[in-house]
């Protein structure tokens, strides 16, 4: 029987990466990028120098881009989500009083 080579792919699971940029964050650049585009043609149709055009979405573009990288580095694939879930978490619950706690252990049982 001949030898067989069989090339083993490591990258399986792996989330996507681009150029640095970790799973979702390229999805974020992408909107922004074309965000961008959009803003241009209609500051360009309202009859703005085009060279003021071109400094802003440069400026805007570059901000966009700092800001996703700075993110995707932060918190990597699944960090933001769990960043906003965490502020979601209330800090403290506070109850005053345990009569709703009683009265519904009383219906559970058939009292009233």
């Amino acid at each position: 029987m001949a030898n067989s080579v069989y090339q083993i792919n490591k990258g399986i699971n792996k989330s996507i990466e681009f150029k640095g940029l970790k799973a979702q964050y390229i999805w974020y650049l992408a909107a922004g990028i074309g965000g961008l585009l959009v803003l241009f043609a209609a500051m360009y149709i309202m009859g703005i120098n085009s060279f003021i055009c071109l400094a802003v979405i440069l400026i805007l573009g570059c901000l966009l881009v700092f800001k996703v990288y700075g993110m995707s580095n932060k918190y990597g694939e699944y960090g933001m989500m769990k960043a906003l879930a965490k502020r979601s978490i209330p800090k403290v619950v506070r109850l005053n009083s345990r009569k709703i706690f009683i009265h519904k252990n009383n219906n559970r049982h058939g009292k009233e």
